[in-house]
């Protein structure tokens, strides 16, 4: 185990930032002794069996295994377990008992974390893994007017699929985003400018947002970016797109390039800082990239002011409507109910530890009733698209699935597009999933 000081504790959670810059992180001997120190206790407890994948491999081979103990398993398990770990954070947040400061100090997600940066490190990853993570590249190239319209048919033809399987071991069943032309940064820029009122009295918010757009929200889903900015607009929240970022690094960071993930924060942090300064708050419409501002670069970054100053400037976008609620200043003059909504938390959302905002804000509308559910939707970035994964997040996914079958919700959806896809692909495709960015400005009326 890496020993940190009492000082380097995430000073709210307990949490021990990532000790990534010490050179002992990547000594493969060293990663395989704590491995063994955490599977043996994790064999003791099994809490988490039913979060991911990660366990039951765990589990079932130590089961299987002559000694029946975690000293009869193989390394080739060990790395197996982290495979099947995609870095939800939801066994540290919600489920294990020897999370610091207890004795034990465990950290699962950031041990699984370690094992992917060594073997990022060693170069033993598929040349899927390093191209799909390329979210920048890929959403600009595929943007391109031509270029997205031949994508978006291959993805969605049969023959193309199989040459996608063959090539790259996509598995032909996962649902694959659809690449938009008309990016959500060229449909900001059509819309007139807001008018920045004065900062209201005795607001815990500046009234003013700056948003993040993310590299899916702008090539895949900018409809969900607009509807953003007009429900925030229409709360007398002016909302400013900033252009000149990259993708937070969360696809990076799932993959083990921790360089990756620097390199994004050092182009992002100082243009984000910029607007903090100017006196912005932050949100973004992805789950999985306001989890990136507020966790996981601080906790690799713990002693960046920089990055602290932003991180205190995140919000989640209903976080940030309910702290206007708060304080009176969130327009509850909705035109029309939404009858039943089926709404799934996703897991970046949940451990961010806000408690279930979306949820409390679409309650404020009339006549609407909604169905939280708190599972995994097996989706996790790329890991349902994986030829050899995507059977198994679908396996994760059943229970959520069967939630929002059994519920006959005349809405469903989630906070993470990529989740709400996850959904329909597990209802058959009968019907599309609808963000509660989206569900809100129906019941707007804009």
């Amino acid at each position: 185990m890496l020993a940190p000081t009492e000082d380097q504790a995430d000073e709210e959670s307990g949490r021990h930032p990532l000790d990534w810059h010490n050179p002992e992180f990547y000594h493969e001997d060293a990663l395989f002794a704590e491995m063994e120190r955490v599977f043996d206790i994790c064999h003791g407890c099994r809490r988490c069996f039913s979060l991911c994948n990660a366990f039951p491999t765990l589990f079932d081979a130590v089961d299987d295994s002559d000694s029946g103990e975690v000293d009869g398993v193989g390394r080739a398990v060990y790395w197996q377990v982290v495979d099947h770990c995609y870095l939800c954070d939801v066994c540290y947040r919600t489920k294990c008992p020897y999370v610091p400061p207890h004795e034990f100090d465990l950290d699962f997600p950031h041990l699984m974390l370690r094992a992917k940066a060594i073997k990022f490190g060693k170069g033993a990853l598929p040349i899927r893994d390093r191209i799909i993570t390329h979210t920048d590249a890929i959403g600009k190239l595929a943007s391109i007017p031509v270029v997205s319209s031949i994508v978006n048919a291959v993805n969605r033809s049969a023959i193309g699929r199989k040459v996608l399987e063959g090539a790259l071991s996509i598995h032909p069943d996962a649902i694959l985003p659809e690449y938009h032309s008309d990016t959500l940064v060229r449909r900001i820029k059509k819309r007139p400018a807001a008018v920045i009122d004065a900062v209201q009295e005795g607001s815990t918010t500046t009234g003013k947002v700056v948003l993040f757009g993310t590299c899916y929200g702008n090539y895949n889903e900018p409809s969900v970016g607009e509807d953003l900015v007009a429900v925030f607009e229409h709360n007398g929240i002016p909302v400013h797109l900033l252009e000149d970022t990259r993708c937070c690094g969360m696809p990076r960071m799932e993959l083990g390039d921790l360089l990756g993930v620097a390199a994004a924060k050092e182009h992002n942090i100082p243009r984000l800082l910029a607007m903090v300064e100017a006196g912005w708050d932050l949100v973004a419409p992805i789950p999985s990239c306001v989890l990136m501002f507020k966790q996981e670069l601080p906790l690799m970054f713990p002693h960046d002011p920089d990055v602290a100053k932003v991180k205190a400037a995140f919000f989640d976008p209903f976080e940030y409507l309910m702290l206007r609620h708060k304080d009176k200043l969130l327009n509850t003059d909705f035109k029309r109910s939404l009858g039943k909504v089926a709404y799934h938390v996703p897991c970046h959302l949940r451990v961010q530890n806000i408690g279930l905002k979306t949820r409390d804000c679409l309650l404020l509308i009339p006549n609407t009733e909604v169905e939280t559910i708190e599972r995994c939707s097996g989706h996790n970035g790329t890991y349902a698209v994986k030829s050899e994964c995507h059977e198994t997040s679908m396996k994760i996914a059943k229970p959520v699935i069967a939630r929002v079958e059994r519920v006959n919700a005349d809405w469903y959806g989630s906070d993470c597009p990529m989740a709400g896809h996850q959904i329909e692909n597990g209802l058959g495709r009968k019907s599309a999933p609808v963000s509660p960015l989206t569900l809100l400005r129906i019941a707007y009326g804009l």
